[in-house]
């Protein structure tokens, strides 16, 4: 193969990982709005109710919102530290 070939393949290369990387931070984003949205619900129907069965499901709300903030974002980890090895990519941060 010529070298244009080489540094062209190269560069398509760098590029679908960079593409990779924006949709795993992306998937990371709607993680963490998902699991705010869940916590701010749960705050709130604690807030504005008082039966102590409504108030455990407010708790439940929350308890869903934060597992899904620490899933997602140790997804996001595991998988950059998989997509991004040694002389793979550029750094994009």
């Amino acid at each position: 193969m010529p070298k244009d070939q080489l540094e062209l393949a190269q560069e398509r290369t760098d590029l679908a990982v960079e593409r990779t990387i924006f949709a795993a931070e992306r998937t990371l984003l709607s993680y963490w709005r998902t699991g705010l949205a869940f916590g701010g619900a749960g705050a709130v129907i604690i807030k504005f109710f008082s039966q102590p069965i409504v108030i455990a499901g407010g708790g439940a709300f929350i308890v869903v919102g934060m597992g899904l903030l620490v899933y997602g974002t140790v997804q996001f980890i595991v998988f950059r530290k998989r997509i991004i090895k040694p002389g793979t990519a550029k750094n994009t941060q």
